[in-house]
């Protein structure tokens, strides 16, 4: 009867996933993210050869790679975003067990490349750094425990959460990366103090990670060895951390021109870890000051789009991972030019590395999607009562 008077009632059908996808994400993020990789390919056709060279490769045999590899992470990135956050939340706490039983047998099977830390799997074609994709994993399923112990008769998240971040420090401790232990420790202490902890506790945590380095100082030579380097007053211009800070001099407003820079003949990690240095050489402070922008861009873009989320979990996740991808940066810049301790920390997007690229296409991914433009009421309208849960 209600037909025959009104009419049949129209069937809504769903707005097909890459039209909807594409309207609601944050496209300056993307835009930024697309141009970091540019960036990086950029400069490992100036940075890889030489490598290339001593290694009886093509000259663009790491290029290659380092296209395939980001090839493959934006892939991942793009399809990660299209996902919903609980989705990608039932992913992440399973792909966050998986990475933490590999962590936890790299000293039984793992390798160190030479290096003095083991950090790796070995698999014959190409190696597998589980602490890469742990990281972004870890972030979800933290701000997820957080997000349920804020619920009416939830569980204790906030000290589960805390109990996990210990077992991962100490695991990565004893390979040993501080690098990594301290960037977990940051994301924790981000999402904890978004999520509501008293300064008083957050304050007794940092003396606790003091304590923590004073502590490693003494009982690990690798720690003690880097911590001595940072600070003194002359750098061994024979070391990484020389040729970078000459490098950096070296290169000025402008750099000395492309292909022109002599740090990469030098520089045994010039394509990975000091890819920074490559880049003021031969481009100066102009490109360093273009990729610096570029980070800013993400982060600041991303914050702010987390400020107007009500879910809590959303917030929390969204934030951790922001706050990670920049100080990871940061920190790879920091040591660059001598502001922090050597870490052995990858510039994300920019410098090469198959783990490192494709753990970030993941981190970007959720980044993306925790940001994507989502039909709710503004926090304001919810503090005058307008809004509706």
């Amino acid at each position: 009867m209600t037909e025959m008077v009104y009419g049949a009632v129209r069937v809504q059908t769903g707005e097909p996933i890459l039209p909807r996808w594409w309207r609601t994400v944050d496209k300056w993020t993307l835009s930024c993210i697309v141009s970091l990789f540019g960036i990086g390919l950029l400069l490992g056709f100036a940075a890889s050869p030489p490598l290339a060279g001593r290694n009886g490769l093509d000259a663009f045999y790491y290029v290659q790679r380092q296209a395939f590899f980001g090839g493959v992470a934006l892939t991942v990135a793009m399809v990660v975003s299209m996902m919903s956050p609980q989705v990608i939340r039932r992913y992440a706490v399973l792909g966050f067990v998986m990475s933490l039983i590999a962590l936890a047998l790299l000293p039984f099977l793992g390798t160190d490349f030479g290096k003095g830390a083991v950090r790796w799997y070995s698999l014959g074609f190409a190696s597998f750094q589980p602490s890469e994709f742990l990281k972004p994993l870890y972030i979800v399923t933290a701000a997820w425990l957080m997000a349920a112990g804020q619920e009416l008769n939830g569980p204790p998240g906030k000290l589960i959460s805390f109990g996990l971040t210990g077992v991962i420090v100490l695991l990565l401790a004893l390979q040993p990366d501080f690098g990594q232990s301290a960037l977990v420790l940051f994301a924790w202490g981000t999402m904890y103090f978004v999520a509501g902890a008293p300064m008083l506790l957050l304050s007794g945590i940092a003396g606790m990670v003091v304590l923590g380095g004073i502590f490693s100082y003494h009982n690990s030579q690798h720690f003690a060895r880097r911590i001595d380097g940072f600070l003194s007053p002359d750098v061994d211009p024979r070391t990484q951390l020389g040729y970078a800070t000459n490098a950096i001099r070296e290169g000025g407003f402008f750099g000395v021109g492309v292909g022109e820079g002599e740090v990469k003949w030098s520089l045994p990690d010039a394509h990975t870890d000091f890819i920074i240095a490559v880049a003021a050489e031969e481009y100066g402070l102009v490109l360093v000051g273009l990729i610096i922008a570029l980070y800013s861009v993400v982060v600041v873009r991303s914050l702010i789009r987390l400020i107007k989320e009500r879910d809590p979990f959303i917030r929390l996740a969204g934030t951790g991972l922001a706050c990670s991808f920049g100080v990871q940066a940061m920190i790879n810049m920091g040591v660059a030019v001598r502001l922090l301790p050597a870490k052995g920390m990858t510039l994300p997007f920019v410098s090469y590395g198959g783990s490192s690229l494709i753990a970030m296409g993941i981190a970007v991914g959720m980044l993306l999607a925790f940001t994507r433009k989502r039909p709710q009421g503004q926090i304001g309208e919810l503090l005058r009562g307008r809004g509706r849960l």
